[in-house]
């Protein structure tokens, strides 16, 4: 029964013969010679994780990190790994540790946090030549941790979040920037539409009102308006001065007994002041009256005699007075402050003749 062994898949042994080296069982059956040979423990040829503790290391700018690191390897040739080392997964660490120190030597702490590809293979590197003659190859090495200093630690944690503070700050300043420019191109394409429109407003307002007072002109000139009517739109259009706010004093033009005195024209009647009409008629005390219509002044009978020509001729010089549009009730006064125009051309004037 010794002399049968089964070899399990990817697993080897060494087989010595009189104490030396004969030869490496491989996967499945195998038969040896008794109390001749002997074999060797069982050697993995799967690749294998190893994971090392931390080690501590100095940095270019002498600050002291530790630096967790994982190790895979292979066993390629069991002869090697048996015979050419006594423990190689202790040689390993050993010689992973020396080569970190030498790698992290020639970095600073800022390098070293930021560069761990670079020391993954460097170490990569020199592990996979220094293991070679071993019957190990080395796959990979990786960076599993690296610890600083706790006061390194604090003054990270101060830079980082003043970056951050920073770069916030930057991203609201940049933030409130586009805001206020986005505002600013709104309240520009929004006055320039309300310009826009103001101006289109304007231009329609004119062209409307123009085309108004064209159809108002060729209505005119059509229809060849008399002064009657003209005068009747005058005297509408003089109510509206009374209507603005506040108003407490306005003034009659002189225009206004012209536009009445059409008015009544047109309406049949005729104006004349009251005073004329209620005036007694005058005689001269040298003979009989002597009625003269249609010589002088309406209402004045001169009477015959030498002096009645004079009169009559100084009469006939005189301008009859503009026709008021006013009519006065016996005993009744004229309102102050109205213009000339309006007031009675007669009145205050002596229309008696005396000798």
């Amino acid at each position: 029964m010794r002399s049968v062994w089964i070899i399990p898949q990817a697993r080897a042994r060494n087989v010595e013969r009189l104490g030396r080296y004969s030869r490496t069982l491989q996967p499945g059956i195998s038969f040896i010679v008794p109390f001749v040979d002997r074999v060797k423990p069982l050697i993995d040829l799967r690749e294998q994780v190893v994971s090392f503790k931390a080690q501590p290391v100095i940095t270019e700018d002498n600050v002291v990190v530790h630096i967790d690191t994982v190790l895979f390897f292979q066993v390629t040739d069991p002869r090697a790994a048996d015979y050419e080392i006594v423990n190689y997964i202790q040689a390993i660490e050993q010689l992973t540790a020396t080569q970190l120190r030498n790698v992290i030597g020639t970095l600073d702490l800022e390098a070293t946090l930021t560069s761990r590809d670079r020391i993954n293979t460097a170490l990569r590197g020199v592990l996979d030549d220094a293991s070679g003659k071993w019957g190990i190859r080395v796959t990979r090495v990786e960076i599993k941790a690296i610890e600083p200093p706790a006061s390194i630690k604090d003054a990270m944690e101060k830079q980082m979040r003043a970056e951050r503070e920073k770069r916030a700050a930057i991203l609201t300043a940049e933030g409130v920037r586009q805001s206020k420019i986005l505002t600013a191109e709104g309240e520009k394409q929004s006055a320039i539409l309300q310009a826009e429109g103001a101006k289109q407003a304007a231009i329609l307002e004119a062209e409307g009102q123009a085309m108004a007072i064209e159809r108002v002109f060729t209505s005119i000139h059509d229809y060849d308006a008399d002064p009657k009517l003209l005068a009747y739109q005058y005297l509408q259009t003089l109510p509206k001065l009374a209507q603005a706010k506040g108003s407490t004093f306005w003034v009659i033009p002189s225009e206004m007994t012209s536009a009445l005195q059409a008015v009544s024209q047109a309406f049949g009647g005729s104006i004349e002041p009251a005073e004329s009409a209620a005036r007694p008629k005058p005689r001269h005390s040298g003979g009989p009256a002597m009625e003269r219509p249609g010589v002088g002044r309406p209402g004045v009978e001169l009477t015959g005699g030498p002096r009645a020509d004079v009169e009559r001729t100084a009469t006939q010089r005189e301008v009859a007075p503009a026709t008021p549009p006013f009519e006065l009730a016996p005993g009744q006064e004229w309102p102050a402050g109205l213009p000339a125009a309006v007031l009675p051309a007669a009145a205050g004037r002596n229309d008696e003749v005396r000798d």
